[in-house]
This record gives structure tokens, C-alpha cells and sequence, in this order.
């Protein structure tokens, strides 16, 4: 069936994770807790940050980005699933559908080029320690971040503009829970050969590949540096300041990369679901606790908030 009416007054239905009747209580209950605590966890980092003074450094100014930028594509993709339970409505409308595509393909571009520049903060605090209050100065960190901000929503653009432009579908069911960007070209029969190579070239490997170039190089300096660290305590030292960084690296490259550096007539769109949810869900739950398990700054501040805030009830209660 060939849909070439007027497109911008359509709406699209959204599949959903699952179309078993059955599933559709757990699913609601797994994608509401994995949302609060999503938002729980990344509210308790941003708070955390901006109450204690010992966190006003640029690795916690970069965590507090990173943070929002979890919580928006948490919230760009999972609230309609928990809108479709709520209300029976499947649909969305062109232009919201275009929203999605956009919003969350831009924040994913910020998370990648925001965990860039926490790869060039640890590298200067490691192989460069004496002048990285010099160089990670808070004119640095501002320019680093606003860039990593604005940069993501610049480069998809274009897609937007492209995508914008088909008038011709073969059906508006998106086999997924959000309108991911693969998702509604695959459902197109207009000529997607140029926004293709577009996602290729500027998607893969400029705002993908150039990232994780440079996270690489950074951590190769890094890896080098600890190395020659001659003190087995000094070498732990070191590692332990990156390695929840490095970890949170890993885990969205690796989702990343099998969801989109793939011609995508092979992919397939029940599995890049199953992706989809895990790095729009897992991963921003993951941050918040990686970073807080594995570092004590964070456990010390806590720690130092919590007995500010006992202090002060026991001050209110005495009085």
C-alpha cells in the first residue's frame, strides 16, 4: 500500500515493544521504574554537584551534562510508551514524529561528543596534572560543553530537512517504540540514497567516528602515561580516575555500533528494538551508578550531604 497523500497531516502508529496483550502490564511496569529510576539517579547527580563545592570541577561539570543529557533521551523515547498504556493511543503526529527523530538523534550526537571531552579532561589530569587547572580552566569547560550542545543538533539538521521532504510511504506503522530515525526511513518508498549517505558519512563517521577517535587517542596517552607510573599504587591511583569513564564509553559505543554502522537494509528492526531499549534505558541508569559506586568523591559527598541535611533537622528540632 502507497501512501503519497499529504503526509504532514498523517499521524504515524507506533508499534510499540511488544503487541502481545499479555506483556503489555510488565512492560508498562519495567519502562516506568526503568524511567524514575532513570530520572532519580540523574536528578541525585545534577543536585549532588551543584550542592557540594568539593564537585565543582570539571570532570563533575561534564558528569552534570551528561546527566541532562540522559534524562532527555530517556524522556524523548519512553514517555510514549508509557502514554500508549495509559491512554490506548498508538499514534503520533507527523511533525512529532519528526521531533523524536531529531531530539534523540541530536542528544545521542551531545553524549558522544560530552564523553569526548571528559576523555580530554582525564588526559590532561593525568599526562599533564601541573597545568590542568590552566588549561581546564571554566572559560575551557564552557566552550567544550556549549560546542558539544550545539554541535549535536546542527548535524542532524539536515536529516531533519530530508526526511521532512518524503511524501511517499509504503505504511505508517514504525516497527518501534519511539520514531527512531532508521525505523521511518525504512517505512519510506521516496529516494533515500542521499540521506543515507549523509547518516554515513556525517552520522558514522564524523559526529561517531571522529569522537571515538579522539577518545582513543586521549586514552592511548592516558594508557601510556600510567605505564610509566613506577608506583603500583601511583598506576591504580591513575587508572581508578578514569575508569568509570572508560566504562560508560564502552558500553554506548558498543550499543551504538551495532545499532547504526550497518547498511540499513540489513538492519533488522526487531532486534535494533531490543538495542534501542538498552541505550535508551540501561545506559542512563548504568551512568549515574558507575559513577557513583566507582568513585569516592561522590560516596564522600553523599555522605557529607546526608549528615548536612541530619544536622540541620536536629538544629530545627531543638529549636
Amino acid at each position: 500500500m502507497l501512501l503519497t497523500n499529504n503526509i504532514t497531516e498523517t499521524y504515524f502508529i507506533i508499534k510499540g515493544i511488544s503487541e502481545i496483550q499479555e506483556l503489555q502490564l510488565p512492560i508498562f511496569l519495567l519502562v516506568l521504574f526503568i524511567y524514575l529510576t532513570t530520572l532519580g539517579g540523574n536528578v541525585s547527580i545534577v543536585l549532588l554537584v551543584s550542592l557540594d563545592r568539593h564537585l565543582h570541577t570539571p570532570m563533575y561539570f561534564f558528569l552534570v551534562n551528561l546527566s541532562m543529557m540522559d534524562m532527555s533521551c530517556s524522556t524523548i523515547t519512553l514517555h510514549k510508551a508509557l502514554i500508549t498504556f495509559l491512554s490506548g493511543d498508538r499514534t503520533v503526529s507527523f511533525h512529532g514524529c519528526l521531533a523524536q527523530v531529531y531530539s534523540f538523534s541530536a542528544f545521542t550526537c551531545d553524549e558522544l561528543l560530552i564523553l569526548t571531552a571528559m576523555s580530554y579532561d582525564r588526559y590532561v589530569a593525568i599526562c599533564n596534572p601541573l597545568r590542568y587547572n590552566e588549561v581546564m580552566n571554566s572559560r575551557a569547560c564552557f566552550l567544550l560543553a556549549g560546542a558539544s550542545w550545539v554541535m549535536g543538533f546542527i548535524n542532524i539538521l539536515p536529516c531533519l530537512l530530508e526526511i521532512s521532504s518524503f511524501t511517499c510511504y509504503t505504511s505508517l506503522e514504525v516497527n518501534h517504540f519511539f520514531c527512531d530515525i532508521i525505523a521511518v526511513i525504512k517505512l519510506t518508498c521516496s529516494d533515500t540514497s542521499i540521506l543515507e549517505l549523509y547518516i554515513f558519512i556525517v552520522g558514522a563517521l564524523f559526529a561517531t567516528f571522529t569522537p571515538f577517535i579522539l577518545t582513543f587517542i586521549s586514552y592511548a596517552f592516558i594508557i601510556s602515561t600510567i605505564l610509566r607510573i613506577r608506583s603500583s599504587i601511583g598506576r591504580r591511583k591513575a587508572f581508578y580516575t578514569c575508569s568509570s569513564h572508560l566504562t560508560v564509553v564502552t558500553l554506548l559505543y558498543g550499543t551504538l555500533s551495532y545499532q547504526y554502522f550497518r547498511p540499513i537494509s540489513s538492519v533488522s528492526l526487531e532486534s535494533n528494538k531490543l538495542y534501542s531499549l538498552f541505550n535508551t534505558a540501561a545506559v542512563p541508569i548504568l551512568n549515574p551508578l558507575i559513577y557513583s559506586l566507582k568513585n569516592k568523591e561522590v560516596i564522600v559527598a553523599m555522605r557529607r550531604c546526608c549528615f548536612v541535611t541530619k544536622k540541620k533537622e536536629t538544629v530545627k528540632r531543638r529549636n
